[in-house]
């Protein structure tokens, strides 16, 4: 779960089944302290239908048609009313979901919480969206961080193991072995982040582990 804000609304991200569904809850709530009732308002216009229909036709194979149609002849009449679990129950829809509990509401896939923000206000749509946006490029930014980290630790243990295996002869006592891995590994070290281990180590006395395990943070690889 993760949060945005977006002109001073908070807004709940959900990740369901490694899709990004927000919160149509807190966005209502950008207009209305009933939440219940501007979701429900929404459901219930026909273009907000026929738009909920075409997406589940597009990416839900077990959306139920049918029971879309009679839910589209019904919109526009005074006493038609659709709540979200309604839907879900009724047509199989994947594109909104309920969750109850403490962080519960109503969450729709991201194509469908941008619609339902854009009738909410243009203005809130395009800072949602802008804020959403933000979001994923920080994400893949992180991933690219540890992806790169990640990378550094095998290259480390691909150039130590050849030390072992290579540089330390097999007839050398145990204490010479480490003197000359540690050795060879130090060169490693000042290669890859300009320090030995024990410069490191004197440089931040109140970190555990090693350079390596900070490699994605350049001043305290420093």
């Amino acid at each position: 779960m993760t949060k945005i804000n977006v002109q001073q609304t908070s807004i709940t991200i959900l990740q369901v089944n490694e899709k990004d569904y927000i919160s149509l809850t807190d966005i209502a709530r950008h207009k209305s302290d009933d939440p219940t009732t501007v979701i429900g308002n929404w459901m219930r216009n026909r273009n907000t239908i026929e738009y909920l229909g075409i997406w589940e036709t597009l990416y839900n194979p077990g959306f139920k048609p049918l029971e879309f149609e009679g839910f589209r002849r019904e919109a526009g009449l005074n006493a038609f009313t659709l709540s979200p679990q309604k839907w879900i129950n009724t047509t199989d829809a994947i594109g909104i979901v309920s969750r109850s509990g403490r962080y519960g509401g109503t969450f729709a896939h991201k194509d469908i919480a941008f619609k339902f923000a854009s009738w909410i206000s243009v203005e809130f749509e395009l800072y949602l969206v802008k804020e959403f946006q933000r979001l994923k490029e920080q994400e893949q930014a992180q991933l690219g961080w540890s992806a790169k980290r990640e990378l550094s630790k095998i290259n480390y243990r691909i150039h130590t193991d050849a030390i072992k295996q290579n540089l330390i002869p097999a007839e050398v006592i145990p204490q010479q072995a480490s003197r000359i891995y540690a050795s060879e590994a130090d060169v490693l070290n000042v290669a890859m982040f300009g320090v030995t281990a024990l410069e490191w180590r004197d440089a931040h006395p109140g970190l555990k582990g090693n350079v390596r395990d900070y490699a994605r943070d350049k001043r305290l690889s420093l």
